[in-house]
């Protein structure tokens, strides 16, 4: 349908004229910050932002020499924390077997950015109030204002909402747009990509 083709693109569009591009060099600048000091960045979103996470891994240990790790790489243990210990706590609880240090980064791909009262993204928001408490750098790329990632985060960049019923696919998108922008960033990469 030619109506919707225009309605999706245009909303591109309107995206990308309409992002802070201060934030997102905020949350470069944190980055180098974490590089330098050997911290790490741990990658923390659900569904198709748990995607996003993977790939970012990736991106940002391929391209800028920074280690970095996402709880659903490894559905394993994943699924069996879900299981013993429930959803609420599965990525709190993943972070605190990773050792989180206050070199530590904590970035979150969402699309809602967690809603205590909804109960949406709760692993999430639990995952952020103890990064919170350790003093880690807390960064995000999300679909909805006034969420519980941008109330507690050092800096998160809001997809702008352009169309309600395109929220998630946008965000999504978006993430990913955002997060290979930064590791391409010239302040950030370090290896060249094969093309």
């Amino acid at each position: 349908m030619k109506n919707f083709f225009n309605t999706f693109f245009s909303g591109i569009i309107q995206i990308t004229q309409n992002i802070d591009e201060s934030k997102i060099d905020k949350v470069i600048e944190t980055i180098k910050k974490i590089r330098l000091k050997k911290g790490r960045i741990f990658f923390l979103g659900v569904g198709g932002s748990a995607a996003n996470c993977s790939h970012a891994v990736n991106d940002f240990r391929k391209l800028c020499n920074i280690e970095c790790y996402t709880p659903s790489d490894n559905v394993s243990e994943l699924t069996a924390r879900i299981n013993d210990e429930g959803w609420d706590t599965s990525y709190s609880n993943w972070l605190k077997n990773c050792n989180l240090k206050s070199n530590d980064g904590i970035f979150v791909f969402s699309v809602g950015g967690g809603n205590l009262k909804k109960k949406v993204s709760v692993n999430i928001i639990n995952a952020l109030r103890y990064a919170k408490n350790k003093k880690c750098k807390i960064m995000g790329v999300v679909g909805k204002s006034k969420s519980f990632t941008e109330k507690i985060a050092n800096h998160v960049v809001i997809i702008p909402e352009v169309d309600k019923k395109l929220v998630t696919p946008f965000a999504e998108a978006y993430q990913a747009v955002i997060w290979h922008y930064i590791v391409s960033h010239p302040k950030l990469k370090i290896n060249n990509t094969k093309w």
